[in-house]
């Protein structure tokens, strides 16, 4: 197996706004505040080479449980095993196996091409020359990174320096991916590029894949599975297939519903 999640919770606790300047006062005195059930209580295993879609609404715990998953966050309660490893244990031996994408969030320097990014992951991860040159003619191929591998990521289309982001997740050849909305806010050929290379990676390194996304198109075009949460529980672990055939109002809520009739 490549990931075990068992009987996982993750809880934060935040403070309660007063209204007025007498509640903010108050505040600032004795602040007020709740629990936030983000995930909970959920368990699921995913094989080796498999690619997995997690879908869900808005504040469905997605985000929380990939972050979870790579060790930005550890979980209130539960068990997380990834390649052997507990991610919030040992993040260091970790992050050498797994790549991350945040669509929000870039791990491109700023100031600098791709190019020279490309090469201080190289150095960082000790990659061998063979390899790293065989992955960039990989991408490049898939990707069209020659396009626009010179010019400063500042300098990027969101759609570039996306399909630069997961270039870069993926340099390293680590078993173990999460994509946590990578084309979100991009146009169709971003995303159709994005879309070919996950799903080609997938076939010919093994990759295993986390990917979570709104867009339902994307989980069709490059997942066998799906996990479907909402409000921190999950909803449906199964084939696309049996999923579709599944999916009625007595299932899922309104919202889950909505989002995806709107996609499948």
């Amino acid at each position: 197996m490549s990931i075990i999640v068992e009987n996982l919770s993750k809880t934060f606790k935040i403070k309660e706004k007063q209204k007025g300047i007498g509640g903010a006062l108050k505040s600032l005195v004795a602040p007020k505040t709740k629990l936030i059930k983000a995930v909970e209580d959920i368990s699921f295993t995913i094989d080796d080479g498999q690619a997995v879609g997690f879908i869900g609404p808005n504040g469905a715990g997605k985000s929380t449980t990939v972050k979870m998953l790579s060790g930005i966050l550890y979980p209130s309660a539960g068990r997380i095993n990834v390649n052997g490893l507990v991610p919030y244990k040992n993040r260091i031996e970790h992050v050498k196996n797994i790549g991350v994408v945040f669509g929000q969030k870039s791990q491109l320097w700023w100031d600098l091409p791709i190019t020279d990014t490309f090469d201080l992951l190289k150095k960082i991860y000790k990659i061998p020359s063979d390899v790293y040159s065989r992955n960039l003619e990989l991408f490049n191929e898939i990707l069209g990174l020659h396009e626009f591998e010179t010019q400063q990521v500042r300098q990027l289309s969101l759609g570039q320096r996306m399909r630069a982001d997961i270039a870069a997740a993926f340099l390293h050849e680590p078993s173990i991916v999460f994509l946590d909305e990578p084309t979100i806010g991009l146009d169709v050929v971003a995303k159709e590029k994005i879309r070919l290379f996950i799903k080609e990676i997938n076939r010919v390194k093994k990759t295993t894949l986390l990917f979570t996304t709104h867009d339902m198109t994307d989980i069709e075009k490059t997942c066998q599975r799906i996990i479907v949460i909402d409000k921190g529980k999950i909803l449906y672990d199964g084939t696309i297939d049996s999923f579709k055939t599944k999916l009625n109002k007595d299932d899922f809520n309104e919202a889950v519903y909505e989002m995806f009739t709107g996609g499948i």
